[in-house]
């Protein structure tokens, strides 16, 4: 599993690419989740375009990492679920509780409505 975080103004954008599996996948995100948390990152993006295998550990420590983050008072959303790692996670009934976009201008402009609620 390869990591790039990359800015856009105040989101953080994660670009996943690889197998996000139990050993180092799984690993890798809790640690990359922790640092951005540790950091105060409230906007963060999770983009799974380039995530070729996601198992049970690799869905463990997603939902892990969303919930931890809704703790500290960010928010997770999700970019670019495709083909078979979007199957999965509709199967595991995982899906419909996560914000899931389609192009960074979508989950940007998300988080920015979102601000304008607040």
């Amino acid at each position: 599993m390869r990591v790039d975080v990359r800015k856009s103004d105040d989101v953080i954008i994660v670009d996943l690419d690889g197998r996000l599996v139990s050993g180092t996948g799984d690993k890798l995100l809790r640690e990359i989740m922790n640092e951005l948390l540790g950091a105060n990152w409230t906007k963060i993006v999770l983009n799974l375009s380039k995530v070729s295998k996601i198992d049970s550990a690799g869905i463990g420590e997603l939902v892990a990492s969303i919930k931890l983050a809704e703790r500290f008072g960010s928010r997770v959303q999700l970019l670019h679920v495709r083909g078979q790692i979007r199957d999965i996670l509709e199967l595991s009934q995982i899906l419909p509780l996560l914000e899931v976009h389609d192009s960074e201008e979508e989950v940007i402009a998300a988080f920015e409505t979102e601000a304008s609620v607040d």
